[in-house]
């Protein structure tokens, strides 16, 4: 099996619109979280969440006729995938059928106001007519449109692999784009997640199903408190953080910048319940073990873990019992934090700010903190890094990723030879 370098990263995430100033966000400590500016909240029971801010699709990143069918997370995914594949400096290093693609995003759906319009001139023509869809607005909810403005900036031609498994997404594409490399089915493989779950529609749904929290509407920056005692459930964001794969030893070949190495990749279903995690840990076990597993090393060389940490009280508990199973005693060595604190919740995008909080950990060794950690929870002993940034050596770290259904995912992340990382 082929051994897995990232060569190339980018981001558009509430913390800022490239890998820079996200990775610079996230060791500040600065939170994204803001009043909900993609709808007028007012009178929603959820008003706040981890938005994006001053973010314009830069035009030669997709002709007008491409981008006029790109909805508001593809345009992220896109402009994080064309900033990670312009630091990957790739030019013509593979041949396009031997470049992928594997992205995550949330499936498309018609806007609820569209679909009662539809239904209420059905109901009156007695079934007799549906309103026509104009083919702009079907391409506006195509999951596939997204993963194709990739593949047109990139030249990618070869594998493609299109998820949608909620907040475990980004790291299940990332995890079978590392298998195309891995395998040899692909040279190289841009990938990770995108997602914009920031509509009217989406905030009252989550909302409705109690999963938000409705606290510090007046103190936003505050809301998003995993592993703290007083956490009342996540805070939505939208984003996306996108990578390049490639063999390492092309990689090397080409003079590339190798930014940190891949080096396991597990996943699990929970067979539980639909959005309740187990509070025994079990799933979420069977992914951190099978990634650690795949990596060949052993628990006590994991240094850091970028939390899923989302700040609902079932969550936070099962990944820190999960924690504990896969890694005894060494789990009270380990520091561990959410990247959920600061830019809430990316959902598919989620996985992919993990990864780049271990990248950036690897590199600097430093790990991000998790911000309102300010009332330990007697159930939740392990070290969260509270608040404030933490210089540390790091060597090796893992990415968490949960989601409703019951879906577990996760990845190694480690240094590669001293001489191959770029600091």
């Amino acid at each position: 099996m082929k051994r897995v370098a990232i060569t190339g990263i980018g981001a558009v995430t509430p913390l800022g619109n490239d890998a820079k100033t996200t990775w610079a966000g996230l060791i500040e400590g600065r939170s994204g979280v803001t009043r909900i500016s993609t709808f007028d909240p007012e009178g929603f029971p959820v008003r706040i969440a981890g938005t994006v801010t001053d973010f314009e699709l830069d035009p030669s990143y997709a002709d007008e006729s491409m981008r006029r069918h790109l909805s508001r997370s593809a345009s992220f995914g896109l402009a994080a995938a064309a900033e990670a594949l312009d630091s990957a400096g790739l030019a013509d290093a593979y041949p396009p059928a031997s470049r992928g693609v594997s992205v995550a995003s949330s499936v498309g759906r018609p806007e609820l106001q569209e679909v009662s319009d539809i239904l209420e001139e059905y109901a009156r023509t007695e079934g007799r007519r549906v309103p026509r869809q104009s083919p702009s607005s079907v391409l506006l909810r195509d999951q596939n449109v997204g993963a194709l403005a990739i593949s047109r900036y990139g030249d990618c031609q070869g594998p493609m692999v299109n998820i949608s498994t909620a907040c475990a997404g980004a790291v299940h594409a990332i995890g079978e784009g590392f298998r195309l490399v891995q395998e040899g089915d692909a040279s190289m493989v841009v990938t990770g997640g995108y997602d914009a779950l920031t509509t009217w529609m989406d905030v009252l749904g989550f909302a409705l199903l109690g999963a938000l929290t409705t606290e510090y509407e007046d103190e936003p920056e505050r809301a998003s408190r995993p592993f703290s005692a007083d956490r009342a459930g996540f805070v939505i964001g939208e984003g996306s953080v996108m990578v390049v794969l490639e063999d390492l030893d092309g990689a090397r070949g080409r003079g590339a910048p190798i930014l940190a190495e891949l080096a396991g990749y597990g996943s699990s279903m929970n067979a539980y319940r639909i959005t309740d995690a187990p509070s025994d840990g079990k799933g979420p076990d069977a992914a951190m073990a099978a990634a650690l597993r795949e990596s060949g090393l052993d628990a006590t060389d994991i240094h850091y873990i970028a939390g899923h940490g989302t700040g609902t009280a079932g969550n936070d508990l099962c990944e820190t019992v999960a924690i504990k199973t896969v890694f005894g005693p060494h789990a009270y060595d380990l520091a561990i934090s959410s990247t959920k604190s600061m830019a809430g919740h990316l959902t598919s995008g989620a996985g992919g700010l993990g990864l780049l909080a271990t990248m950036g950990a690897v590199r600097e060794h430093v790990v991000p903190p998790t911000i309102n950690l300010e009332t330990p929870d007697p159930k939740l002993d392990l070290d969260y890094v509270p608040n404030t940034a933490r210089p540390m050596r790091v060597d090796a770290a893992l990415v968490n990723a949960f989601a409703f259904g019951g879906t577990n995912a996760a990845l190694v992340v480690r240094r590669s030879d001293p001489d191959d990382v770029e600091g």
